[in-house]
């Protein structure tokens, strides 16, 4: 299908425009992320962001250029955003390696030891990306509203406001979106289950 008419389901609300526009795009994407990044964990997540920013922001593309040159921009500033962080996130932790004391020593090696478990890292990945791919798959009302409330931070008052819809709504939406969710991703519960034992696992997985 032509990129025109890719763009054009989508800002028309066609849910399997979506799907069909990860399904083209998510590769291109997560290679440009990972070029910078080094990470696919955090490939992934640019990603997810990249493919959100488009569906919301589809109004804004008006065919002056290409829709992959478009694509590309978003997901180079993306990664851009997120290669700035790491850079300040790594320059206040080397700041705080310079006062700390023994206990925190100890308490950052004993945190380090509980994820060592030799397929978290796989196990993360994986729920990462089947996470994403679910979220795509939910309903435009329920994804957009997963994605305010739990993706981006925003308080329920908040994602209501950017959605022009009641509190209580937003919370259905919201309760509606998890469940859907929960039923996509109910294969992992066994490999939730088996962690639960593990000190940290369960944040692990999900950070």
């Amino acid at each position: 299908m032509d990129d025109s008419l890719l763009i054009e389901r989508i800002q028309a609300g066609d849910e399997g425009a979506v799907s069909e526009l990860a399904a083209r795009y998510s590769g291109k994407i997560h290679r440009i992320a990972f070029r910078y990044l080094r990470n696919r964990e955090d490939a992934e997540e640019v990603v997810q962001d990249v493919l959100f920013t488009i569906t919301r922001k589809s109004a804004a593309f008006r065919g002056d250029a290409a829709l992959a040159t478009w694509i590309h921009r978003i997901a180079f500033n993306a990664t851009m955003t997120r290669v700035r962080r790491a850079t300040e996130r790594q320059r206040r932790q080397r700041r705080d390696a310079q006062g700390t004391n023994t206990r925190v020593g100890l308490r950052v090696r004993e945190i380090v030891d509980h994820a060592a478990w030799p397929d978290t890292r796989v196990y993360r990945s994986q729920l990462r990306r089947r996470l994403r791919l679910a979220i795509l798959d939910l309903p435009a009302a329920y994804r957009t509203a997963v994605v305010l409330r739990d993706l981006r931070g925003l308080s329920t008052a908040q994602a209501g406001a950017v959605l022009a819809i009641k509190e209580q709504s937003l919370k259905s939406r919201l309760h509606r979106g998890h469940l859907m969710l929960r039923d996509s991703l109910s294969d992992f519960s066994a490999g939730l289950a088996s962690r639960k034992h593990r000190p940290g696992a369960l944040t692990n997985a999900a950070s």
